[in-house]
């Protein structure tokens, strides 16, 4: 069954491209050209990626993103004309999976499309997807997370990171190393999006040294998953 792509972008001539090349690879397209038509379509459809451009009539691609987010996972790549780091940082705060400015080559598009799927595939091993620590548990199967007890909701992104570090506990990671492991791309030059990420992972999981392990900044190098030994 061919994969479902929905793109999102006002520009006809752009959109032809994308369909051309998408189908051409075996996937199904479908189009909308402004933002408010496309969440509308959203809750008809259920498409394995979205491609989101960010100057849309009717809503922008960021107001698109964040609501979005308030009620689908759905693999995003962000499209803009703007190559500026803080928007691109902008779009992966608000749980974008990738960002990609234009202009683009086909094939590049293509390699982001299969590489963000592939990611989102679900784990042969699905024991390794649902991590367990006194006070915390985080399952990657159903992007569900609890601390306390008490159910902590999580954009996608915030989620990844938090199992990649747990799942590899007291492993030290620099920021260019979680980039490439959790959103997977190039790292393209600046480093705050995983140090928001991570600023807003300390706020959901407050205290949570008391239950013997914490999200530790290792001064000059990076961040680990900290569980004390016993």
């Amino acid at each position: 069954m061919k994969q479902l792509i929905m793109v999102v972008d006002d520009d006809i001539n752009i959109t032809k491209l994308v369909k051309l090349y998408l189908e051409k690879d075996g996937y199904e397209v479908v189009h909308s050209a402004r933002g408010d038509d496309a969440l509308a379509q959203l809750n008809k459809i259920s498409p394995a990626l979205i491609l989101l451009d960010i100057m849309l009539p009717g809503m922008d691609g960021w107001q698109v993103c964040k609501a979005i987010r308030l009620k689908s996972k759905v693999p995003i790549i962000m499209l803009s004309a703007k190559d500026e780091t803080i928007d691109k940082v902008l779009g992966l705060e608000l749980g974008a999976d990738d960002y990609i400015t234009k202009p683009f080559e086909p094939k590049e598009l293509l390699a982001r499309v299969k590489a963000v799927l592939r990611r989102g595939a679900p784990d042969e091993d699905s024991s390794r997807n649902a991590l367990t620590f006194p006070g915390l548990i985080i399952d990657r199967t159903s992007y569900e997370v609890v601390y306390d007890g008490n159910p902590v909701q999580m954009p996608p992104k915030e989620l990844e990171l938090l199992h990649f570090l747990a799942r590899n506990q007291n492993h030290v990671f620099t920021r260019e190393q979680l980039l490439e492991k959790v959103w997977g791309f190039d790292y393209f030059g600046d480093s705050r999006t995983v140090d928001v990420h991570i600023k807003r992972l300390r706020e959901k999981l407050p205290d949570s040294e008391r239950f013997g392990w914490l999200i530790r900044t290792i001064w000059s190098v990076g961040y680990k998953f900290e569980v004390k030994r016993t």
